[in-house]
């Protein structure tokens, strides 16, 4: 088993994500909704241990 290293910088309501290899993704966290640039996914938190999230982008 790998151990993986992953890293968000906040800055404000801007996320930046980072893995080992440096710049993955960045995304926008507005209270419970949460948008990420490449998974084109939207994710809201909701109230308990569960949230809610789109399918994001659609393979072609």
């Amino acid at each position: 088993m790998r151990f993986r290293l992953r890293r968000s910088l906040r800055l404000g309501p801007l996320r930046l994500h980072f893995t080992e290899r440096g710049f993955s993704s960045w995304g926008l966290q507005v209270g419970r909704w949460t948008w990420n640039n490449r998974t084109r996914r939207h994710t809201v938190d909701t109230p308990g241990p569960g949230y809610l999230q789109s399918r994001g982008r659609r393979r072609r």
